[in-house]
């Protein structure tokens, strides 16, 4: 088992403007995860599609917000934003992930934004 899939949240906490998500694993590691990141790589279908090559680009969600956080289980949060996308379910492991891999799952995101023509801004 990898840390990701072994990840135990210890607290989950959302920023007072909303824009940022807190999450501290009983590890010892903690990320702050933007919610425009959260937004645009969740793990939705909707977003995600059915398979790597169905996954949409999403642009335009720089001022997204988290709404409200949704417990799912013991293994997961659902995340509603304030565009109006609630479908994805966040699991602890997802989150570990992310959070590890953060400064690259921008890049990436900025490159397929600047490879489609598309912005961060709405």
């Amino acid at each position: 088992m990898s840390e990701h899939e072994t990840a135990w949240p210890s607290e989950l906490r959302v920023s007072p403007d909303r824009k940022l998500l807190t999450v501290k694993f009983t590890d010892g590691r903690s990320f702050e995860i933007e919610a425009e990141l959260l937004r645009v790589r969740s793990p939705s279908a909707e977003v995600q599609g059915h398979s790597p090559e169905q996954r949409v680009t999403v642009g335009g969600k720089a001022d997204v917000t988290i709404a409200k956080v949704l417990p799912v289980g013991n293994y997961a949060v659902r995340l509603a934003f304030n565009d109006g996308h609630d479908t994805g379910i966040f699991t602890w492991s997802f989150l570990s992930e992310l959070g590890t891999r953060k400064q690259d799952a921008w890049a990436e995101y900025t490159a397929e934004l600047a490879d489609k023509g598309m912005s961060r801004q709405a």
